[in-house]
């Protein structure tokens, strides 16, 4: 079975409880990851959740959201100038 298959037969159950472990550094009866563990186990998580989850629900996911309209600054806000002292004595 390769990579790809495993994540395909991974249960919803073993990924929450993969991801658990991820977050906490320890297993469900209390032993610690190892590093390797712990990366592998994330990169698991995170390969489910491309394959089975929504954008949203994915590990790692930030709402960006989106600028209305062309301007960034808000309307009413004044733009900073800069000045150099050097100058202006």
């Amino acid at each position: 079975m390769d990579y790809l298959q495993m994540i395909e037969t991974l249960s919803p159950e073993v990924y929450q409880d993969l991801r658990r472990a991820v977050e906490l550094g320890k297993w469900r009866d209390g032993r610690p990851l190892t590093a390797p563990q712990r990366a592998n186990a994330m990169q698991a998580v995170i390969a489910w959740g491309e394959r089975h989850l929504p954008p949203e629900q994915r590990v790692g996911y930030i709402d960006k959201g989106h600028k209305s309209g062309s301007q960034c600054e808000e309307p009413g806000v004044s733009v900073l100038a800069w000045r150099d002292r050097a100058t202006e004595q």
